[in-house]
């Protein structure tokens, strides 16, 4: 018989998909499925199927796993990944932003939008090496078109077009241009996002 009150038939109707923002802390605490269930008197089967979206928890099922994992209902609804988009972003689209520095028709532009995985920004015209950088999870510079000089950990590579640098979270740099006419495409994990070890 199930414990707690758990829901074999997929819980609250309208309720979100919460499996993977669940499995997400759970990993990054280096917690068993067990662990969780003995900490929020809920099954490891449930508990299973809540991961794997074949059951959804009720409200206050939710909040006793949360409370297992250190963290709110809520803060596991708003990880969960229930809001599916697709947004095409066109190259016309005046979303972009000049660079605010002293370099002439530099503009940096977003090419997702909203709060996602991922952020991703391309870059037109000249770039300084002004400001270094540090995140928390990866991020992958791809040079479109013209030359890029990155500085990473100390070390400086120069990329030409068609070049990409993948650079895992923890890693100071900075990056410019070399010359006029770059296109440069910078896409990154999102602070929010927590990355899982294989």
């Amino acid at each position: 018989m199930p414990r707690g009150g758990e829901k074999r038939d997929g819980g609250e109707g309208g309720a979100p998909r919460v499996g993977a923002a669940v499995r997400r802390r759970r990993r990054s605490l280096e917690l068993t499925l067990a662990d969780v269930a003995e900490r929020s008197g809920l099954s490891s089967p449930f508990l299973s199927q809540i991961e794997n979206d074949r059951a959804r928890p009720s409200m206050r099922s939710l909040q006793r796993i949360a409370d297992a994992l250190d963290t709110t209902a809520v803060q596991l609804l708003a990880a969960s990944d229930e809001t599916r988009t697709v947004d095409v972003v066109r190259a016309g689209d005046d979303g972009g932003l000049r660079d605010g520095g002293p370099r002439e028709g530099a503009r940096v532009r977003p090419v997702v939008r909203g709060r996602h995985q991922v952020h991703a920004l391309e870059f037109t015209g000249e770039h300084d090496a002004d400001r270094e950088f540090l995140h928390r999870n990866d991020e992958l510079l791809y040079v479109a078109d013209g030359a890029v000089e990155v500085e990473a950990e100390g070390r400086i590579h120069r990329l030409g077009r068609g070049d990409a640098l993948l650079m895992s979270g923890g890693v100071r740099h900075r990056w410019r241009t070399v010359g006029p006419g770059a296109r440069v495409l910078v896409v990154a994990v999102a602070d929010h996002v927590e990355l899982l070890e294989p």
